[in-house]
């Protein structure tokens, strides 16, 4: 089979006319096929496809064309099978789900810090450095100092920040995230609350570990990604995490070892989490994962790509806004 090319990317920009924007893109995307998820808000334009390396640069210079997007970047990655078997285009009210209106992420490019910049940035002791992720995702991995705010969602960062600078003088703030996109909206939060002097690592986490030498890093631990390879290190080198497929949170080998897990089924993290009908329903998918692996095919109710359909390679195809339990 040849080699599939993923590409990640996302774009904040004024789009009022984006509904009537979908009808050509999903063609567009059809006729090169490409599959995956594509996003569209009034706010930009957020996905992850894969197909030919020639159709997804189809896919992404059509894309280009839209008001404000022409200067979009992407991250590609490689696959060894197709991690999706269904090309989708999607109206929603927001690019990555944050619950606020108001405010003007596609301004906030003006505060990216640059990755080589970054440790000067967040070493300065009169500046927060907050992680922006969900806590599945900082609990394998941070960078030395960050603040966790423990969120399950993103949807909850805007409340928690409220509620955390009534008790902390917030003036001087760095943020972060997988890829980005978070941090820009983030940005962009943080501003229309009245703290101006905010910035934000420009490529998030990823970048920053394929740019910044290990002997010189101030990341600690492993990064979590929305692929096949779960966690990442340094130069992107795949992590040392597995996955649960039941609530999708990262695993090492202590939580394998336990009497709470069961593959596809249940963790020690969500073993009481879900009810009798879920956790059969989770089996059954797995039963049928198992048997499709067999036939060398990946079952069509897999979401994301499993262990048996790595994606590798320079930079990810990765949610950022969303994770095990959005």
């Amino acid at each position: 089979m040849a080699e599939i090319t993923v590409a990640a990317f996302y774009k904040f920009t004024d789009l009022p006319d984006f509904e009537e924007r979908r009808a050509g893109l999903l063609a567009c995307a059809q006729d090169h096929g490409a599959l995956g998820t594509i996003l569209l808000a009034p706010e930009g334009v957020n996905g992850t496809i894969a197909g030919t390396g020639d159709g997804v640069n189809a896919v992404i210079d059509y894309i280009r064309d839209f008001p404000g997007c022409a200067d979009m970047d992407w991250k590609t990655a490689v696959a060894d099978a197709p991690p999706f078997h269904r090309m989708k285009v999607r109206l929603k009210k927001e690019i990555v789900t944050m619950g606020v209106t108001g405010i003007a992420p596609e301004l906030s490019h003006e505060r990216y810090v640059a990755p080589e910049d970054w440790n000067a940035v967040i070493s300065d002791p009169e500046t927060l450095v907050i992680d922006t992720r969900n806590d599945y995702e900082v609990s394998i991995g941070t960078f030395e100092g960050a603040i966790n705010p423990e969120t399950p969602s993103f949807r909850d960062f805007p409340q928690w920040f409220r509620e955390f600078r009534k008790t902390r003088d917030v003036k001087k703030v760095a943020m972060f995230c997988t890829g980005g996109i978070r941090c820009e909206k983030s940005t962009a939060f943080l501003r229309s609350e009245g703290i101006e002097d905010v910035a934000h690592l420009q490529g998030g986490i990823l970048r920053y570990l394929e740019t910044v030498p290990e002997d010189e890093s101030l990341w600690r631990g492993e990064c979590f990604v929305f692929d096949g390879r779960v966690s990442v290190g340094h130069d992107l080198a795949p992590g040392s995490y597995d996955q649960c497929f039941a609530c999708r949170r990262p695993i090492d080998d202590e939580d394998k070892a336990s009497p709470h897990y069961s593959p596809g089924v249940s963790c020690p993290h969500c073993v009481g989490e879900y009810s009798e009908e879920r956790r059969r329903a989770f089996a059954e998918r797995q039963k049928q994962m198992k048997l499709a692996a067999a036939r060398g095919e990946i079952h069509i109710g897999v979401t994301q790509p499993s262990a048996s359909s790595p994606i590798h390679g320079r930079g990810s195809a990765e949610g950022d806004g969303g994770g095990p339990r959005n």
